[in-house]
């Protein structure tokens, strides 16, 4: 018998799906070739989703459902929330550039949105093995759908076959690495597998062997080296209003997912996992920034960008237990600061290709450094909005990025360990030699002469979002304790449940 727990779990999920397909239907009588009434009707479903999410989260409360494969925590309530406003204001920002493009024949890009949402939700209240997978499968099934969504657009169609192929592969090692770890200890839900480790007696080879795939998968999801090859050119071919999407959210439940996985269920084999974050955080911060120096392409330097940025997210990660040690400081400490990372990380990069997409005309990719010459003569609120997120990825101060990067590094030196405190070092240089080519966009966008006097015009509520996204990004920079302090009530939440 299903209880009421059950449902009140899952209530923003039914909601949301149930929208979806009404959504879809209403669509076909909407006569507007900008889609108007599908657009209104998606960001009412999405505001009302994130207030009921946002009331999940503040209310604090922790409660399993469907024979505990089902949890609504704070953590996962507010990245739901946090994601359905990124998809909020994605949805703002592409609009427009779809509409110019004749992606928007029909309400496929909302509905799409809506349903690679709700697979981000899937994926966040996941604790079972095969409901976080399926959450996964709904995500990147959706998303391979959009990226190909411009059927006409050579690129487009084949970074979609691209990110399928690639994608295909990952999902096949996270689904492998699952099914060794549910042979090894017999049962599919997170909790039992955790209680199963810990009891010491099962092989540990058997148990880092499942590892190995399972964190492959995950890094894939993450986009961080060596299994970063699809971003570039996805974010490159992509439409640009798609690339927005994928780079945005999904980084919120990628996170959730790793959170749920190595921490809830494998937080006995930490010492295993963290050499293995160790390892793909060194190399995506070497490879992120080091490819991005080479870019003339603004779409794919973001790509490297966001490798390098996931780097730290990954130090963050391995930074919660030292030599085996489980200590809740310690714990707090590090997959707070990983969250407060993911979070603004998410909020900078949408205000920096809403800019991207607002330069773009019809027949015309703003996509090129060299095409934001002199975007301050044309637009100097657009050019500081797009400063703003530029140096706040760069992580210089008083902006977000700067306490975002701050955040981890403390995590790392707080541990004590030589080996932490030596990545933290490593960290701080490749951020240095990472800002150049963040500065280089801001020197071309104000030193520059433009190479065109067209004058950069958007609808009001594209103005409005972004100059909020923008003012967030510096507000959050100016007070950061909120958020910090959200973000570790969270995670306490979580892990005491």
């Amino acid at each position: 018998m299903i209880d009421n727990i059950s449902w009140l779990a899952i209530y923003p999920e039914i909601l949301l799906l149930v929208m979806a397909c009404v959504i879809a239907l209403v669509d076909l009588g909407v006569k507007s070739p900008r889609r108007t009434g599908t657009y209104v009707l998606t960001l009412l479903t999405l505001g009302v989703v994130a207030v009921l999410q946002g009331m999940y989260a503040s209310s604090g409360n922790t409660f399993y459902g469907w024979g505990n494969m089902v949890v609504s925590d704070a953590m996962g309530n507010w990245l739901k929330c946090f994601a359905t406003v990124a998809m909020m204001v994605t949805l703002v920002y592409g609009r427009p550039y779809a509409a110019d493009r004749d992606m928007l024949r029909g309400g496929e890009l909302f509905t799409l949105a809506m349903l690679a949402l709700l697979g981000m939700f899937i994926m966040i209240s996941g604790n079972n093995f095969l409901v976080i997978y399926l959450g996964l499968e709904l995500l990147t099934l959706s998303s391979y759908a959009l990226v190909a969504l411009r059927r006409d657009h050579t690129a487009s169609v084949e970074a979609a076959m691209k990110y399928f192929v690639l994608g295909a592969m990952a999902s096949g090692f996270l689904l492998y690495g699952m099914s060794m770890l549910y042979g090894a200890t017999g049962s599919l839900d997170i909790g039992q597998v955790f209680k199963a480790i810990n009891s010491g007696e099962i092989k540990h080879q058997v148990l880092v062997f499942g590892l190995v795939f399972v964190v492959s998968g995950l890094a894939f999801k993450l986009g961080v080296v060596p299994f970063h090859m699809w971003v570039p050119d996805v974010y490159q071919g992509a439409p640009t209003a798609i690339t927005t999407m994928i780079g945005g959210a999904p980084k919120l439940a990628a996170f959730a997912i790793v959170i749920r996985l190595l921490v809830d269920g494998l937080l006995p084999l930490a010492i295993d996992w963290q050499q293995m974050l160790a390892v793909l955080a060194i190399a995506s911060l070497l490879v992120g920034n080091l490819a991005g120096l080479q870019q003339t392409n603004l779409k794919r330097m973001l790509a490297y960008s966001t490798i390098s940025q996931m780097g730290f997210v990954l130090l963050g990660l391995m930074s919660g237990v030292v030599d085996g040690k489980v200590d809740p400081a310690t714990i707090e400490n590090a997959y707070s600061s990983a969250m407060f990372y993911v979070v603004t990380y998410v909020l900078t990069t949408l205000a920096a290709f809403g800019v991207i997409q607002l330069l773009a005309r019809e027949g015309f990719e703003s996509e090129e450094v060299a095409d934001f010459a002199g975007l301050n003569q044309r637009s100097p609120l657009y050019a500081g909005v797009m400063a703003i997120c530029l140096f706040s990825m760069a992580g210089i101060p008083p902006l977000v990025g700067f306490y975002a990067k701050l955040s981890v590094l403390q995590a790392l030196v707080a541990s004590g360990h030589s080996l932490y405190i030596a990545l933290a070092v490593f960290a701080v240089v490749m951020s240095l030699i990472g800002a150049f080519y963040y500065l280089r966009v801001v020197k071309v966008m104000y030193f520059d002469e433009p190479i065109t006097a067209t004058s950069v015009s958007a609808s009001l509520d594209v103005r409005v979002v972004l100059t909020l996204n923008g003012a967030l990004v510096l507000g959050l920079g100016l007070l950061p304790g909120g958020l910090m302090a959200l973000c570790a009530d969270a995670v306490v939440r979580a892990l005491a449940s």
